[in-house]
């Protein structure tokens, strides 16, 4: 809740300042890459943009010519190989990231407002994708072919919808925008249809297999699962966030579902669709705020799973909203008076990425506070005087030392160099050799009129040094030339056959001053004749 104390911010690493922003065009989404090292961003002129997040550099920028649309959203395949662009010319393009090549295009008769990639394949060629005013489906890019979803059941259980005399070209029913998304593994999809249900929709066989029930029977805008498929998070009209607990295996969901199905033989109809549904998932939390009633924009999971964050939809201003899975929340962060549009919490890092309505994309870190203070290893820095207390040997001659605990590491066992450890942090599977995390940055170089005014300006140069500038090169009594006018030594001015000096010490003047004063010493003539 809202109006609940806010818990100590030690507890955990936020993000609580904006440590940079990014700029090119007008940026509508954005999607990081698995481990959070490549940044998406679709523009309102058609671009998708691939920024280094290390860098802050642009490493690809994706122009479709056949397209000016603006994109309504960016999906990596799991590895990195593909992305998915929906634009809002009903058109899905689908790219390869390293060549910077488009694979495929389709044509929708809907715009999609979402598209999301199959989870489990590496090259995916299937994708869920969510059209504005009509229900969801799974669209194959290579052949084209659509299979619509159900968003109602049926009385009979079988998932299909029931017939609507308003109906577009494709056979589906009129409904508002719903959403929908993958499982962890893409084996069941969780539609939320405007009624406030969840359906559990096996894909395959266009069925659905289970109902929840959403209290408040409000529209439902975003469905979206933690990165573990422990947890999903829905957001409703009616400005609340929930988020339920997943009771089937993560890894044979539909395995566990047919099981739970089994067991359910004597209901029948909806009633078995509800009971079913109420064995896959369970109310777990809810976040609103009770004062203010605020709408919430795009909100998601922390990388871990342990934190939730959401935007407010209001105009005019820039809040993030942090809770943790318990319902404390944490932190509020507040930019600049513009509404939000995205948001995304980095894969691995306490980082929040905004993207405003201007267009600009904004990073939240933390501030951290650099300490160059150097103590020794056994020294404590104290915030404030405390009493001290002596042992009762600290002043004996031989005072009782606690020993050493011995380590637990076998030093005889040999030490892996090949393997690679798992991470924590991804819980499906360790670093994938074919996984891609970075990609090379192309030069970009010096527009046309910026290299003309380079040239110019050494002309100029050139020209200044010939009428007596403080740079020129002035001969001396012996016919050498002197150089001490010139304020820089051993620099290049770009000039042929001219170089700009240093400018000599004070040290260095004073000692030529000192030899000007001091008159030369004259050689005593010895008794040799002279050769």
């Amino acid at each position: 809740m809202m109006d609940a104390p806010i818990i100590d911010p030690l507890q955990g690493v936020f993000p609580e300042i904006i440590e940079e922003y990014l700029e090119s065009g007008i940026m509508k989404c954005i999607a990081f890459n698995r481990r959070g090292t490549l940044l998406a961003a679709g523009c309102a002129d058609g671009t998708c943009i691939i920024w280094d997040f290390g860098t802050r550099g642009i490493a690809r920028e994706f122009k479709d010519d056949d397209s000016v649309a603006s994109i309504t959203s960016v999906c990596w395949s799991k590895y990195g190989h593909r992305i998915l662009v929906s634009a809002a010319d009903k058109s899905l393009s689908l790219w390869d990231v390293v060549r910077g090549e488009k694979i495929t295009r389709i044509t929708l008769q809907q715009t999609p407002l979402q598209a999301r990639l199959y989870p489990r394949s590496t090259t995916p060629s299937i994708c869920l994708v969510c059209p504005l005013s009509s229900a969801p489906m799974i669209v194959d890019l290579e052949t084209g072919s659509m299979t619509v979803l159900p968003v109602l059941p049926t009385e009979g259980g079988n998932g299909v919808a029931p017939p609507s005399k308003n109906k577009f070209s494709d056979g589906s029913a009129p409904f508002t925008p719903t959403s929908a998304c993958f499982n962890k593994y893409g084996d069941l999809v969780y539609v939320g249809n405007s009624k406030g249900e969840i359906l559990i929709v096996d894909h395959r066989s266009v069925q659905v297999r289970g109902i929840v029930l959403v209290p408040g029977n409000a529209v439902i805008k975003n469905i979206v699962f933690s990165r573990n498929g422990q947890y999903l998070l829905i957001n409703s009209t009616d400005r609340t966030i929930r988020i339920y607990e997943n009771l089937l295996p993560v890894n044979n969901a539909l395995t566990g579902l047919d099981e739970a199905t089994n067991d359910l033989n004597d209901l029948e109809g909806v009633e078995k669709l509800k009971a079913v549904g109420a064995l896959c998932l369970t109310l777990f939390r809810e976040f609103q705020d009770s004062v203010t009633r605020v709408h919430w924009k795009a909100p998601c999971f922390s990388g871990d799973g342990e934190w939730v964050v959401g935007g407010s939809a209001n105009k005019g201003e820039h809040k993030i909203y942090i809770w943790d899975r318990a319902g404390h929340l944490v932190k509020i962060l507040e930019g600049p008076k513009e509404a939000i549009v995205d948001l995304a919490w980095h894969p691995v890092n306490p980082v929040v990425v905004s993207v405003s309505l201007s267009g600009l994309v904004y990073i939240w870190a933390k501030d951290f506070t650099e300490n160059w203070s150097a103590f020794a290893p056994d020294f404590k820095e104290l915030e404030e005087n405390e009493e001290y207390v002596e042992r009762e040997d600290e002043f004996d001659l031989n005072p009782e030392i606690e020993k050493v605990k011995g380590s637990d590491v076998n030093e005889d066992e040999d030490v892996d160099i090949d393997g690679l450890e798992n991470d924590s942090t991804f819980s499906d599977s360790d670093l994938s050799g074919d996984e891609i995390c970075f990609l090379p940055a192309d030069p970009i170089p010096d527009a046309p009129e910026q290299q003309d005014k380079c040239v110019g300006s050494s002309s100029k140069l050139g020209e200044s040094n010939q009428s007596g500038s403080p740079l020129s090169v002035e001969a001396g009594q012996n016919g050498q030339v002197n150089h001490e006018s010139s304020p820089f030594e051993g620099e290049d001015t770009g000039t042929t056959g001219l170089k700009r000096r240093r400018k000599p010490s004070e040290k260095v003047l004073e000692q030529q001053a000192e030899k000007v004063k001091k008159p030369p010493q004259k050689m005593k003539q010895s008794g040799k004749p002279q050769n």
